[in-house]
């Protein structure tokens, strides 16, 4: 049975589930057990406002026991807009008749100083697929300008699918996680949006992940554009295709992200006819949450403030702050959408963000601790599925926080940072060791995670 006649008898038989089958998969998800592809289906078809809420309710809890009150921040660097594909639903397809260009290593270098100025400490490389004018040399000549640039802690990767042998150069620069979006896994929907260019090649996009782990990289992070397909396949397809990596090679994705169609410029199709509504999305987001409990979560900015307001209440564990979707943002920092892959819907900087999760009593987190511990793949799953990883992450949480405050905090955001912490550390019982790392910073030490 291939992909697309497994998800539609999964979704046939879930239509014929009864509430005391959805109520017995509410009370395994409560209980972080995630839920297998059959139990997502069920959960896709209810329509009872009783279970709907219980659904957010469940989402909301697992994902404040299993993370904490916090929110993992980051942002994408792009470095080229060369593109070889066309695909119809982005704004750096080939066609487009724009400007293109392609940072030099010294502009790089100065686009991570100035997020490293916004406070940022984790970065996604970002670039369109062109071999020739962004072969994967200069792909990992940019990584190793982030990591030669100040303090960037983790450089994750969200590039074009590639053979083994080029994932073991990418395994060997050092990269957090490998980022690689399906965009739709419905074969004929995923040929009618991609015209042209080596993306064209649907199998050896869907095997990507397979590669990358054949090479070992195991963080990988998954997502599809909700939007060019009915929303319902491709959540079973992504729980489809973690569980075929959980067998394969002991662990699934490490995030998924959550994007939804949205204008991007000279796009070529600017008729969605499976777009996703704000409570179908807050929905599906809280299923996926329910299914990978131990799973990051990422939203960008294509998605609003009051948006994402309420996805950080329902599951989200990630989210980018201050972005700039198109290459050089940073350093001019005008306002350029006509140059951006899509349109950003939340134009707040990193500082409104940061003030916006702690007035809500949100820890805003920088840390990149686990990956350079070697808290990567299977071990970082198997610490979060005994619930130990909440004792690293909040600590390094607390102390990204008061470092961000020393180094580039005012006097009101080191006041609220400092009352956060305290809240913090009170609910955890004031251990010794997180206050003594907490002195160290003011004292001018920075190595001092957990």
């Amino acid at each position: 049975m291939n992909l697309h006649e497994r998800i539609e008898t999964l979704l046939q038989y879930a239509a014929n589930a009864t509430h005391t089958d959805v109520d017995e998969i509410l009370s395994k998800a409560a209980n972080l057990r995630g839920l297998n592809p059959f139990e997502v289906a069920v959960l896709l078809a209810v329509d009872s406002p009783e279970h709907t809420t219980r659904i957010m309710e469940v989402a909301g809890k697992i994902k404040e026991h299993v993370y904490g009150n916090r929110i993992v921040l980051f942002a994408p660097l792009y470095v080229s807009d060369y593109c070889v594909n066309s695909c119809t639903y982005c704004g750096f397809r080939r066609e487009n008749n724009r400007p293109r260009r392609k940072l030099t290593l010294t502009e790089v270098s100065a686009e991570v100083a100035a997020l490293e100025k916004m406070g940022h400490k984790r970065l996604v490389i970002e670039a369109g697929d062109d071999p020739e004018n962004c072969p994967l040399d200069y792909v990992l000549e940019c990584i190793d300008t982030v990591y030669s640039t100040g303090d960037i802690r983790r450089c994750n990767v969200n590039i074009s699918a590639m053979d083994v042998a080029d994932y073991q150069r990418l395994k060997a620069a050092q990269i957090g996680t490998y980022i690689l979006f399906q965009e739709t896994y419905h074969a004929p929907a995923y040929e009618k949006v991609h015209l042209a260019g080596a993306k064209q090649d649907y199998n050896y996009h869907l095997t990507a992940f397979d590669r990358a782990m054949e090479a070992g990289i195991d963080d990988v992070g998954a997502g599809v554009l909700f939007g060019l397909h009915d929303y319902k396949y491709e959540v079973l397809a992504l729980m489809l295709h973690n569980e075929h990596l959980e067998k394969k090679f002991g662990v699934g994705f490490h995030t998924i992200s959550v994007p939804r169609i949205c204008d991007a410029g000279d796009v070529l199709d600017k008729s969605y006819p499976f777009a996703v509504g704000d409570d179908e999305f807050l929905r599906l987001v809280a299923i996926l949450r329910l299914a990978v409990p131990f799973t990051g979560m990422i939203v960008s900015t294509r998605e609003t403030p009051k948006m994402r307001r309420r996805l950080v209440k329902c599951g989200i564990s990630q989210m980018s702050a201050g972005s700039r979707a198109w290459v050089g943002g940073y350093v001019d920092s005008a306002d350029a959408d006509d140059a951006a892959q899509f349109a950003i819907s939340d134009h707040r900087g990193t500082g409104e963000i940061f003030y916006w999760l702690m007035e809500e009593g949100i820890l805003p987190s920088f840390c990149t601790a686990c990956y350079r511990s070697g808290r990567s793949g299977t071990r970082f799953m198997s610490l979060a599925k005994t619930g130990g990883i909440k004792n690293v992450c909040i600590p390094n949480g607390l102390l990204t926080l008061k470092e961000y405050a020393l180094d580039y905090g005012d006097g009101r955001f080191r006041t609220l940072a400092d009352k956060l912490i305290a809240q913090n550390l009170s609910a955890i019982g004031e251990p010794a060791h997180i206050k003594s790392k907490l002195d160290a910073l003011v004292q001018g030490e920075r190595d001092v995670f957990i």
